[in-house]
């Protein structure tokens, strides 16, 4: 049994590794309480980005921070605020809850860390502005701590495209929405939660242990395939 704290766990891709992660010592940070998670485990109402939640047991093995935003306006209404808020959301809130952790990730036999990324980082999107910059720079801050924590702690990013959950249900509040969203990917449909948490908890378990550093896309061929 892997003690695993999982950030945003209440909702969307948090909600489905969860479930996927059942058996496990879980302990989910949200800003709310689900009355559909698993008695057995540990739901903490925080909101990390004021407050970072520090696991209270003595050795934590992996970290799992989902909270995103989708934040998409032509560049020229975006506010200093809407990037700011992006930032202290997607990058700020995993640093802090990162530095809380991670003295008790570097106890584990396999401290693990996986933040997200989105497509559009890769892929120029127009009205991506605010929240590409700030997933950008979880690609970075991804790369240099992989760096700096080797051997003892692993970090990876999953890049999804659009996906399923509560977060994009303004992009896909009717069939019409979701069928056109999945044209436009090469697999003809729109990520679901499963998609995403499958390449999760691959990258939180020892199946992974020579893995770090790496950005995957799970994008449906979004970012490399152009199907015509």
């Amino acid at each position: 049994m892997a003690n695993i704290l999982i950030v945003g766990g209440s909702k969307g891709i948090g909600f489905q590794l969860v479930q996927n992660l059942s058996g496990n010592n879980i302990t989910s940070v949200s800003r709310s309480r689900s009355g559909d998670l698993n008695q057995s485990v540990n739901q903490v109402e925080s909101d990390v980005t004021s407050d970072a939640y520090e696991y209270e047991g003595e050795v934590l093995d992996s970290l799992v921070y989902c909270p995103g935003s989708i934040n998409l306006r032509p560049f020229n209404r975006l506010s200093e605020k809407d990037f700011i808020d992006d930032f202290n959301l997607n990058v700020l809130g995993a640093v802090k809850s990162i530095q809380a952790n991670l003295a008790k990730l570097k106890k584990s036999s396999n401290g693990s860390i996986v933040l997200f990324s989105t497509v559009a980082v890769g892929q120029g999107m127009p009205f991506h502005s605010s929240v590409a910059a700030s997933k950008g720079a979880i690609e970075g801050l991804v790369r240099s701590l992989a760096a700096e924590l080797a051997p003892a702690v692993r970090v990876n990013a999953v890049a999804p495209s659009v996906t399923n959950t509560p977060l994009a249900s303004k992009l896909l509040s009717s069939d019409e929405k979701i069928e056109k969203s999945g044209e436009r990917h090469p697999m003809k449909r729109v990520g679901q939660p499963e998609d995403i948490a499958s390449i999760v908890e691959f990258l939180i378990s020892d199946k992974s242990s020579w893995i770090t550093g790496q950005v995957i896309g799970v994008d449906g061929g979004m970012s490399t395939v152009r199907s015509f």
